[in-house]
């Protein structure tokens, strides 16, 4: 029996995705590199001995184009026999990558294998990698004659349909910011760092009132008349900001660790993917949860902490109303909304950061679950060693 185990997980500060961001200056190829080096760094490993590098990144485009990770395995000095693929499923790119590499190991594909993420939204926008006058969707026409909608109108159908209030989108952005504000204060966040740079967009200083005043983001008057139930109660304030950042997780099979003297931090208990309504397209967290819990024997309350992906408030909030599950446990140290969401880099990130929480305080299991457009998420349960 073969286990798959994790040895170490590093990512970079998350730095706004504008102009002058911190990492604005910084081509994604190095933001890579620079945590496949860290991996490298803090292990001794030999990087010869890596069975593959998986990388996820959203817009493959511009400096992100033409396989991004075997660019970053190469100017991250690994020997040139180091293979590299790039994936994309959407937000959980990376989360994606970490499920191939882990899947790989049990299988006896890989021995060692790292999975990672980036993206520089400040230098690929998002959505740039679709050319002008192209309409990647336009074979949909005849199931969904109506149109499919972006994932702002998305966030804001599950607020009407849930009957989540904007108090409540408010309230819950306000605690990732004091959430995250207090786990920097503490230092909780130091370990899985690649340098000392405080996370860009979190603002410790935000209040309900200031994010009560934020005006709807996603406002339009041409879909009143179809979606008449929509209150316009989602906001900047309460959705992920743009970013940029990048996040490496070193994966490899238990007994391998053992004969190269790495200790294993943790274990790959349960993997689950599904697709979900394209329309509401932000839900699929929910059946996934299911999922995963279902193939691992696990019941939602045997689960000690969870990482749910704050791409909008009301995701998780919806999320956590089918569920049931304890807010408490929830992104304990602040989520997206807060330290940020660098779109092919988050999937990698908050295993990061869900791994160093578990050791913290002594979880043994953790659930970390990403919506991604198109009605898709990704689940993963790892177990700490």
């Amino acid at each position: 029996m073969r286990d798959a185990v994790i040895v170490e997980a590093v990512r970079t500060p998350v730095g706004k995705g504008k102009a002058n961001g911190a990492l604005a200056g910084e081509h994604p190829v190095d933001l890579l590199a620079r945590t496949l080096e860290a991996l490298i760094e803090r292990t001794g490993l030999d990087p010869a001995l890596v069975d593959d590098v998986v990388g996820g990144c959203v817009t493959q485009a511009g400096d992100q184009a033409l396989n991004l990770t075997r660019t970053a395995v190469l100017a991250a000095g690994f020997p040139e026999s180091v293979p590299a693929m790039t994936v994309d499923r959407q937000c959980g790119s990376s989360q994606q990558a970490a499920h191939i590499a882990g899947q790989g190991v049990l299988s006896g594909a890989y021995d060692i294998a790292i999975a990672c993420g980036v993206e520089s939204m400040s230098r690929v926008p998002m959505g740039s990698s679709v050319l002008p006058g192209s309409n990647p969707f336009a074979p949909l026409a005849a199931r969904y004659p109506e149109g499919l909608i972006g994932q702002g109108i998305s966030a804001e159908l599950i607020a009407a349909r849930w009957k989540i209030t904007r108090e409540e989108l408010d309230g819950f952005a306000l605690e990732s910011h004091r959430r995250a504000a207090a786990a920097w204060d503490r230092g909780e966040f130091a370990r899985e760092l690649v340098w000392p740079a405080r996370d860009e967009t979190i603002r410790p200083g935000t209040s309900l009132e200031v994010l009560a005043g934020l005006k709807p983001a996603y406002y339009d008057p041409a879909l009143e008349e179809r979606f008449p139930e929509i209150g316009w109660q989602v906001t900047a304030g309460n959705s992920s900001p743009i970013n940029d950042g990048a996040a490496a997780v070193l994966i490899m099979e238990a007994a391998v660790a053992a004969r190269l003297g790495l200790r294993p931090r943790a274990r790959f208990r349960s993997f689950a993917v599904v697709g979900d309504d394209p329309l509401l397209m932000l839900t699929a967290i929910v059946p996934a949860t299911a999922k995963v819990l279902a193939r691992s024997g696990l019941r939602l309350e045997d689960i000690d902490l969870f990482e749910v992906n704050e791409a909008f408030a009301s995701v998780v909030l919806a999320w956590q109303r089918e569920t049931g599950a304890s807010l408490d446990k929830v992104n304990v140290r602040g989520g997206a909304i807060a330290i940020g969401h660098p779109l092919g880099g988050s999937g990698a990130r908050i295993m990061t950061t869900l791994l160093h929480a578990m050791e913290d305080r002594g979880a043994r299991l953790g659930l970390q679950t990403m919506c991604e457009a198109g009605g898709l998420a990704n689940a993963t349960i790892l177990e700490l060693l």
